[in-house]
């Protein structure tokens, strides 16, 4: 299609063919035919000399948090010489890049680079690029796409916490002076199950995955004290504001990231299914991809999915839930879950103690409370000290 220049020449050969008209001058007409025939030729060219380029796009890193930068690097090769090249990439949601050039030759190389600040969190699709190319006199251009369609994964943002749970033996009487936990588990076999996105494929037991015609994993019994239940409450009702929830979900993906990192084998769940078991680092991208992309609903049955859940089977060392201002269904929830675990803790985004917060506390729970505005580190590190140990563990 013509560009702003050729839409000029265009008025600018009817206005010299009125005057040719007028005057009988046939030097006015013969540039009203040049310029013609010139914006009628550069709409040819850029049409059957289409460009025949290879893109490609590299971004680092691929998953990040919220509020961190991305590089975007683009590499493009042209296999013909190409006029006015124009690559726009974009990615969708946070904005995109433009890059320019007069010429390209055969087998030269376009390199551009281009940052992306990474806010809020969730997953962002990233290109195809748009590559415009025009004739070499700037009249007319024609669009194309070219490249892949990549995912730019934006983490909810995360705080270092420091203190873990006091470990305790085989022995459920009996405390040890350290934690000792174990990311893989022991080595008793404990159940089959199906196999589900992340798992390790050398723990497929292939005779009873070809009875049953799909992949079926061996579970392993996990140690008692390393494990871990992280509760994200997926209601909108606990939040008076958008930001709280922000806040709630930044708390799960800390302690998340902090139990993993501490040796614990943590479940993360936000509302759906039995919840992701975080046993490795595939299984711990899973499980902050879904805290991604999480948004508050309405109507949601807490008690109903947590019967369902504490019926899985769901138990261990550590129960952690995040909430807002909680009211008396998290309390009941709360109350249900708690019966399965060894410790407990509560984090709550609300301005102010509430009866359910103090609920929590009757029932033997550490609470850790923070504003929509503030952090967790601090509070979690206060509760810690006033119940938990600070030792790392191993």
């Amino acid at each position: 299609m013509p560009t702003t220049r050729g839409w000029a020449a265009i008025g600018a050969a009817a206005a010299l063919a009125v005057l040719w008209a007028g005057f009988g001058e046939d030097l006015l007409l013969a540039l009203a035919v040049f310029l013609f025939a010139a914006v009628l030729g550069g709409s040819a060219y850029v049409r059957l000399a289409g460009p025949r380029l290879i893109l490609r796009r590299r971004i680092n890193p691929e998953q990040l948090h919220d509020g961190e930068r991305a590089l975007v690097d683009l590499s493009l090769e042209s296999k013909r010489k190409v006029y006015r090249v124009s690559v726009e990439d974009r990615v969708h949601g946070l904005g995109s890049a433009t890059f320019v050039a007069d010429r390209v030759a055969d087998g030269d190389a376009m390199a551009g680079r281009y940052e992306v600040l990474c806010r809020p969190r969730g997953v962002y699709t990233v290109g195809p690029s748009n590559v415009r190319i025009g004739d070499p006199l700037g009249f007319t251009e024609a669009t194309s796409t070219f490249g892949s369609t990549d995912r730019l994964v934006v983490y909810p943002r995360i705080e270092e916490l420091t203190g873990v749970p006091t470990g305790r033996g085989q022995d459920q009487t009996i405390a040890t002076s350290r934690a000792a936990f174990w990311h893989t588990g022991g080595e008793d076999f404990f159940t089959l199950r199906e196999y589900q996105q992340g798992d390790d494929l050398r723990k497929v037991h292939w005779p009873s995955s070809a009875r049953r015609d799909t992949l079926m994993i061996k579970q392993l019994e996990m140690p008692w004290q390393s494990r871990a239940f992280v509760v994200l409450d997926p209601r909108v009702e606990p939040h008076i504001s958008a930001e709280s929830f922000e806040q709630a979900v930044r708390g799960a993906a800390s302690t998340l990231h902090h139990l993993f990192r501490s040796g614990y084998t943590p479940t993360m769940w936000a509302g759906s299914g039995n919840g992701t078991v975080v046993g490795s680092g595939e299984t711990y991208r899973i499980a902050m991809e879904e805290l991604a992309v999480i948004r508050p609903d309405r109507g949601v049955d807490l008690g109903h999915l947590v019967s369902r859940l504490r019926r899985s089977g769901m138990a261990g060392g550590v129960l952690v839930m995040v909430t807002g201002a909680p009211d008396a269904t998290d309390l009941a929830a709360f109350h249900l879950l708690s019966q399965d675990f060894y410790r407990t803790v509560v984090l709550s985004v609300s301005d102010d103690d509430n009866d359910s917060l103090i609920g929590f506390a009757r029932a033997g729970a550490r609470v850790v409370r923070t504003t929509a505005a503030g952090e967790w580190a601090e509070p979690w590190r206060n509760a810690m000290e006033h119940g938990w140990s600070t030792a790392s563990a191993g």
